[in-house]
């Protein structure tokens, strides 16, 4: 058993933990806009994440896990490992804590998390994501360091901090005089998000999309146990959802939960794209637009008050470009 998946194991996280979350990022951030979307005679609300200070819903978990950091633990710094998104929401906290923040980050990584990572203090470090493992590489800091693992997907604070999207949601759409959320339809790669938008909204039905090549939860959820990904160099835009496996405290979440899952093609997360900049004015990065894919290809139907994560927005302008110009 690993470190984080021993931490997993002493702390579960929980819908109360999700709520202590809430008041800690309540206290340093807004929250992201709750925009609807008409899609053939119903409306989908969408979870504005991108509009975050590092551009993805990822500076949830990261504030909550490193604002919990005892004065020793912040001493010692910490140890992330990511493909740019979590990188960046672990070196803003960090920065805002003064902790020395370091960050396993793949060398294929687009090139603008590598720059934005950097830019807020962060130490990178690359690996090869084909013949290497980065919890492995992270483990090795670790080891040298003494520092704390922040997990990007399998930490039960992280989990908790990424739920506080679903607590701003419910509140959202009471503020409109709606119910619900009735279901939420969610971006999914380790499962962090998804887990905690199932703690944070107990009585919403939950559906998870994955990109094509990468859909090892759905699997996993399938086969009632654990799978990794068959192929870890199949190609894909999607690079925030390119996770090996997920870890137990999330399939312990995740098979509890989730009703539907289903992946999308990169041509279904194109005309997601293209919806959400035409329709929203927004930049919608691959891997945050394959839960509205999902809606929008008709594999998930929507049900009742039904919401939805854009669950980032930081894409190399020369890849948006390129991807859109294929949906014209």
């Amino acid at each position: 058993m690993t470190g984080q998946e021993l931490a997993a194991a002493i702390k579960m996280p929980t819908h109360e933990g999700v709520q202590r979350a809430m008041t800690k990022i309540a206290d340093i951030l807004p929250k992201t806009p709750l925009l609807p979307l008409e899609v053939d005679g119903v409306t989908l609300w969408c979870k504005a994440e991108m509009l975050q200070p590092v551009g993805a819903f990822k500076i949830r978990g990261a504030w909550h896990r490193l604002s919990d950091l005892n004065e020793e633990e912040r001493a010692r710094g910490v140890v992330g490992v990511s493909s740019g998104n979590h990188a960046q929401g672990v070196a803003w906290a960090a920065k805002k804590l003064g902790i020395a923040a370091t960050i396993v980050m793949p060398s294929n990584a687009p090139r603008m998390k590598l720059e934005a990572t950097k830019a807020l203090g962060a130490q990178v470090v690359l690996y090869d994501r084909a013949t290497e493992s980065r919890d492995d590489v992270a483990a090795s800091l670790i080891a040298q360091s003494g520092a704390t693992l922040v997990h990007a997907f399998g930490d039960p604070w992280v989990i908790e901090g990424q739920g506080t999207a679903g607590i701003e949601i419910a509140e959202q759409l009471a503020a409109l005089g709606l119910g619900g959320p009735d279901m939420i339809v969610s971006c999914c790669g380790g499962g962090g998000l998804a887990s905690g938008l199932a703690l944070a909204c107990p009585d919403a039905d939950i559906a998870i999309a994955e990109p094509e090549g990468w859909d090892d939860i759905i699997r996993s959820l399938e086969a009632g146990e654990i799978l990794p990904v068959k192929d870890l160099t199949h190609p894909t835009y999607c690079d925030a959802l390119q996770t090996p496996q997920t870890y137990p405290v999330n399939f312990e979440i995740l098979r509890r939960r989730v009703s539907n899952g289903v992946f999308v093609t990169t041509g279904e997360v194109v005309t997601a794209m293209r919806v959400v900049f035409e329709k929203l004015h927004l930049v919608v990065e691959p891997g945050g637009a394959v839960a509205l894919a999902a809606l929008l290809a008709g594999k998930i139907e929507p049900k009742g008050t039904t919401a939805v994560t854009l669950s980032g927005g930081n894409v190399d302008l020369n890849v948006f470009m390129k991807l859109l110009s294929q949906a014209a």
